[in-house]
């Protein structure tokens, strides 16, 4: 049980609703699941730190990391520079997923094969030079079957040239917070200037889950067949594991193998990565291990829901009683095994308020502590709209208003006394 208070500001008063536990309450059993706008990541709070000991992981650097709160349960050289291999294949998605979902490209459009796509070295779909192929079939391609040729195809389809598209894949790296990472292809063929770090390729990850969720089931197909070639999902772990849904492996010499995966567990999200294993069954394994590990230690819970209410407030010069407050965004959180009651909730909120009022209007905050230690602050805002009453509620209301300071000043005197 989340246990509920509310906490007085330096200048503001606040007040108590008493309905505000039992819907709080029945928010957090059962409520729907929500989404954190941001893919920022973040350490997870000193104060919910696991209690069990992490897997041993024989990679370079790793991370496990909450999808929903981008907290960071724990990881190793997450910043470190690295060759992404074919874990670049993630972003070149992304910029296709991206166009589709605007509707600046079709599925069913046809991409020519230049000669410089067909001869495309490494892992390859197969595609036959100045032939057309579908979008969809080079993104099966790209996705399941890892496909160089199908990264250039599409790179030079959206942008023109790889050179252009590699430019177009810089402008979203920034945009999507991914401060460490610079692109100078679409599949991940090393290149001296062509880098990521862990953090970076996991916020990638959580932007084109949350962005795109249908065209990420994508990354749950097994295999694909194109040109009489059937070829296998490298990620093993969609075999393995029926929580683990997507995402990407990677392979050079320098980066050694790679994988980040994710899972859902009834709406409980993890990504787990490695970088730098000795060989592809090792990458698969620590991987698991670290999914395994964040299920086996936490929990997940939505707290608040978003758009509705979770208290009210007297409203005066309007022509309702009150204001019903919510969170702009919904509230979930993660918390060690057993220990849900070590989470409150406080909000600060306004004794009274005035007419008019728009919806999504900043009202007050709400703080989420754990252990008595506060891990989340969040505005909460005004649900619906509240325009101003009719003349004879206005003079009601500023009679109350003024009645109710009398009797506040006379209290004042006789205790002063």
């Amino acid at each position: 049980m989340i246990n509920l208070m509310i906490i007085k500001g330096k200048n503001s008063k606040f007040i108590f609703d008493p309905r505000l536990a039992i819907g709080t309450l029945l928010l957090v059993i059962g409520v729907a699941f929500s989404n954190l706008a941001s893919a920022e990541l973040r350490p997870i709070p000193q104060v919910i730190q696991p209690m069990n000991d992490f897997p041993e992981i024989e990679a370079t650097s790793w991370i496990l990391a909450d999808y929903q709160t981008g907290w960071i349960i724990g990881g190793k050289n997450i910043d470190d520079q690295i060759e992404p291999a074919s874990l670049t294949k993630l972003m070149t998605s992304y910029l296709i997923f991206e166009s589709l979902k605007a509707g600046r490209l079709n599925k069913e459009d046809l991409v020519y094969v230049s000669n410089i796509a067909y001869r495309a070295v490494g892992s390859r779909m197969y595609i036959e030079q100045n032939t057309q192929v579908s979008i969809i079939d080079l993104l099966r391609g790209l996705v399941i079957q890892s496909g160089n040729d199908a990264a250039i195809a599409l790179a030079e389809h959206l942008g023109g040239t790889e050179k252009s598209f590699a430019k177009m894949m810089n402008r979203k790296a920034a945009e999507l917070g991914m401060k460490n990472t610079q692109f100078t292809n679409s599949s991940g063929l090393p290149d001296p200037d062509h880098y990521s770090t862990l953090r970076d390729i996991t916020i990638l990850s959580i932007s084109l889950i949350r962005n795109f969720p249908d065209y990420f089931q994508l990354y749950s197909e097994l295999e694909y067949t194109y040109n009489n070639i059937t070829q296998k999902n490298r990620n093993v772990l969609l075999t393995r594991d029926d929580r683990v849904d997507g995402l990407k492996t990677g392979y050079t010499n320098r980066a050694g193998y790679c994988l980040i995966g994710t899972a859902n567990e009834g709406n409980f999200r993890l990504i787990a990565g490695v970088i730098g294993a000795k060989n592809k069954i090792i990458r698969a394994n620590q991987v698991h291990g670290l999914i395994r590990y964040g299920y086996s230690s936490y929990d997940s819970i939505d707290v608040l829901k978003k758009n509705t209410a979770v208290a009210g407030i007297p409203l005066y010069m309007g022509n309702k009683a009150e204001v019903a407050v919510g969170v702009a965004e919904g509230i979930r959180l993660i918390y060690p095994k057993t220990k849900r009651d070590k989470l409150s909730a406080s909000f600060e909120l306004p004794k009274t308020i005035d007419a008019p009022l728009t919806n999504a209007q900043q009202i007050g905050y709400i703080q989420i502590k754990y252990d008595n230690q506060p891990i989340l602050r969040s505005s909460l805002q005004v649900i619906g709209d509240y325009p101003e009453g009719p003349w004879h509620k206005k003079i009601i209301d500023q009679t109350r208003r003024l009645f109710g300071r009398w009797f506040s000043s006379s209290t004042d005197l006789s205790e002063s006394k």
